[in-house]
């Protein structure tokens, strides 16, 4: 691996000699190795699809993940970002009763300082910017259409095996792939299973020329990016709208987003994607507000996925028994979506393994790798949780209270989640943990 410079971001940090593989280049993997590069590591990145391709719906990421963003190449790419994002300070998020469809609050957008913005925007988009930074920017090696097989790990070393049989060996892996990582055997010793959460978000992104056209509709489409979400029993159902002049690099025009979670009812064994079907969509919503049906009808059935929500009981441990390998982002704790922090807890994970790392030296990565479990793992579960209350508090409404006071149905805010500086939290932390570990 080539060795780095490290002269970008909010520090400059000299080379370690501590070589990486991250596997998987998602956001949580891409961030991991950018975050790994800054703190002098040498790194490379493994992924199995052959392309990049802009896929995706809408993705959220808090002041905490700005905060990050903004550390690269000093704002950067944060300002990159920012240019391709929603903007909802003007109109806010309208909360509106599932069966009258009246608007119980309007929910103002904060402001967030410029040093920890915040970004709602097309996942595709948002991604290719943190890819192009990783693979070009900073020439991080980041080889597509590579396969992984098994991992490996020895006192000195860990590594891979992909599936064409050539072995890459490291000093430690810091495996980001996903709910279906197969690092999680090495970690645990056993095979660990995705269970059904009980629930599946149906999702769709389209042109809203349709919408627009109907004189109904086209009332969420004059008013630049907008935010409507239907609440109701067990079902939320939320449609964003994205004014002409974002996304107009890959779409050329305006669309629609919209995501509705449902109760889950089809069997997770093979897959947890199906294509999704206009016809029990609308039977699902028959009773809700006929703006939510006009809506749905407005969508080509080709775009709409039946995506499923799947859940992993707390895993006893993120780290190999060596201590060599690291489960990262979905493949340690997958996220619900109305935690809106699952990509957000992954970027914080890449910071906090890459900053302890640095400090406990090329010597000491084992210990160095249960420190950082040690720090994130508390502060992870109670976010996570976070996403179990909201759609708790969503879909069992109690709408006599909500007419005493509305605004016990806004989306929850957390100052403790947003405020939070993780590399800051590690400087803070890391030698009190690693006494306690060696104590």
């Amino acid at each position: 691996m080539a060795g780095n410079t490290i002269s970008n971001g909010a520090l400059s940090r000299p080379p370690t000699g501590i070589r990486v593989i991250v596997v998987g280049a998602g956001f949580g993997g891409l961030g991991a190795a950018i975050e790994c590069h800054r703190q002098g590591h040498d790194v490379e990145v493994y992924e199995a699809f052959p392309e990049l391709k802009q896929l995706g719906d809408i993705i959220s990421f808090g002041p905490n993940a700005g905060r990050i963003f903004y550390r690269w190449s000093g704002g950067k790419i944060a300002r990159r970002m920012r240019a391709l994002s929603i903007d909802l300070r003007k109109y806010g998020f309208n909360i509106h009763k599932y069966d009258t469809g009246e608007i119980v609050i309007n929910q103002k957008t904060p402001e967030y300082s410029v040093e920890a913005p915040n970004f709602n925007g097309h996942r595709g988009e948002l991604h290719k910017v943190v890819f192009n930074y990783a693979k070009d920017d900073l020439g991080i090696p980041i080889h597509l259409g590579n396969r992984i097989s098994t991992y490996f790990e020895d006192d000195d070393e860990s590594g891979i095996v992909l599936e064409s049989g050539a072995r890459v060996c490291a000093h430690v892996v810091i495996a980001a792939d996903g709910v279906r990582s197969k690092a999680r055997k090495s970690v645990l010793g056993y095979e660990d299973k995705p269970k059904s959460s009980g629930y599946a978000v149906w999702r769709a992104w389209f042109p809203n020329k349709d919408m627009i056209a109907d004189p109904l509709t086209a009332q969420y489409c004059e008013n630049g990016d907008t935010f409507n979400g239907w609440i109701g029993p067990d079902m939320h159902f939320q449609v964003l709208i994205l004014d002409d002049e974002v996304f107009s690099t890959i779409k050329n025009g305006s669309d629609c987003c919209w995501v509705l979670t449902h109760p889950d009812e089809h069997d997770i064994d093979e897959s947890w994607s199906f294509p999704g079907k206009l016809s029990e969509v609308k039977e699902a919503i028959k009773d809700w507000d006929p703006m939510c049906t006009r809506i749905v009808s407005k969508t080509p059935e080709e775009m709409l996925v039946d995506w499923k929500l799947v859940y992993r009981d707390p895993l006893p441990t993120w780290v190999s028994p060596k201590a060599r390998i690291l489960l990262l982002g979905d493949s340690a704790h997958p996220f619900l979506p109305t935690s809106a922090q699952g990509a957000t807890q992954a970027l914080e994970d890449g910071v906090c393994i890459a900053a302890c790392l640095r400090k406990g030296g090329k010597e000491n990565i084992p210990t160095s790798v249960r420190a950082h479990e040690k720090i994130r793992y508390d502060r992870v579960r109670a976010t996570q949780k976070t996403g179990e209350s909201t759609r708790d508090m969503w879909h069992k409404t109690d709408w006599e209270k909500v007419k005493e006071n509305p605004e016990i149905i806004q989306f929850p805010r957390q100052d403790w989640i947003f405020d939070f500086d993780t590399e800051k939290n590690v400087e803070e932390m890391y030698d009190e943990v690693v006494k306690a570990l060696s104590g």
